[in-house]
C-alpha cells in the first residue's frame, strides 16, 4: 500500500477555522462588503464607516440603499447616503 495515502485524523488536524471578527462593526462591515459588491479599493471607507457610527445608522443606511438604488453602483450610493449628502 503506498504512503501518500493521508488517514482521516491527518485531514481533520489540517480543517481550517475561521476566525470571526474581533467587533461587531467588523462582521457588519463584511456583510456591506458583501450584499453591496464594495471593491477592494473601497473596503478600508466602509470598515471606517461602521466602526465611526452606531449599528443603526449604518443598517438603515444599508437599506435605504436596497431600497432606492436598483442598478449601477450601490456602494457608491450607500457612502453618499452615510455622509448625508
Amino acid at each position: 500500500m503506498p504512503s501518500n495515502f493521508t488517514t482521516i485524523g491527518d485531514i481533520i488536524a489540517k480543517k481550517y477555522t475561521k476566525k470571526p471578527p474581533a467587533y461587531e462593526w467588523q462582521d457588519l462591515a463584511l456583510r456591506i462588503i458583501k450584499e453591496l459588491n464594495v471593491p477592494a479599493f473601497k473596503r478600508n471607507a466602509v470598515f471606517k464607516v461602521c466602526r465611526d457610527h452606531s449599528r443603526e445608522v449604518v443598517q438603515q443606511a444599508m437599506n435605504d440603499t436596497k431600497e432606492l438604488c436598483h442598478t449601477g453602483q450601490k456602494w457608491a450610493y450607500f457612502f453618499k447616503i452615510i455622509s448625508g449628502g
